[in-house]
């Protein structure tokens, strides 16, 4: 996740990237491209007034033969709500 302050008067923006490789099935990219959304929007209403990008590293589904499961979407979720 990476953090930059806004120009003066400009909202903030957001950028994620969610890569193929990472997350092969087209499903668990907008999935999870909508979490982080929701996530990030929500933090930038309230307390975070920055720009941000968030972009996946690690790829998912390692022990689920390459599907986004509830126990790692919400493991996921709460690693950004750290960064946030």
């Amino acid at each position: 996740m990476y953090v930059a302050p806004t120009q003066d008067g400009c909202k903030p923006d957001l950028g994620v990237a969610v890569a193929k490789k990472l997350a092969k099935r087209a499903v668990d990219r907008n999935r999870l491209k909508r979490m982080i959304r929701e996530l990030v929007w929500t933090a930038q209403a309230n307390t975070l007034n920055k720009d941000v990008v968030v972009k996946l590293k690690k790829p998912i589904g390692r022990q689920t033969q390459g599907r986004l499961r509830k126990k790692e979407k919400e493991l996921l979720r709460s690693e950004i709500l750290e960064l946030i």
